[in-house]
């Protein structure tokens, strides 16, 4: 089992000290579902939400959340983003699938950050479409992929 490192010698929480870590090339990808009447999954594909474009509210709203990870997650270190790209699929019926990518050259990864961006474009898409499906399901929010750093590269044995 490896060693708690996000406490103190008091066992109080602390942010770990990366310093001596090595800058690398880092990179995350994550990936949510939201679950929905099917009759959402056409208005959105066709625009008609009348809150606006979903998806270019909800792949803006991503990006800006995962700028803001270390804001809202306490023991994350605040990094230098240097990529985040959000994209969306689905599956011609009642799921949309959203995935995260998020890179860094830095001490530590960004795999919090590919999964903040997820979720919060997945909220998005719910509050955007909530006054026509309330029964919406975000679900199965994980990493895929992670590249770079001491521990190496992760691949999730199922990338959906």
């Amino acid at each position: 089992m490896d060693e708690l490192t996000h406490f103190n010698q008091q066992q109080r929480a602390k942010m770990v000290d990366v310093s001596d870590k090595q800058v690398t090339k880092r990179e995350a990808t994550a990936t949510v579902k939201v679950v929905m009447q099917p009759e959402t999954l056409l208005r959105i594909k066709e625009g008609q939400i009348k809150k606006g474009d979903v998806l270019a509210i909800a792949q803006t709203a991503g990006i800006m959340a995962a700028k803001k990870t270390s804001e809202l997650i306490p023991m994350c270190h605040l990094l230098p983003l240097s990529g985040i790209d959000i994209s969306f699929e689905n599956n011609q019926h009642d799921t949309l699938f959203i995935q995260a990518t998020v890179k860094v050259v830095n001490t530590t990864g960004v795999e919090m950050e590919a999964l903040t961006a997820c979720q919060i474009a997945a909220l998005t898409v719910y509050d955007m479409c909530k006054a026509m499906d309330r029964g919406m399901r975000i679900t199965d929010c994980h990493l895929i992929e992670k590249k770079g750093g001491k521990s190496g590269h992760f691949i999730h044995s199922n990338k959906k």
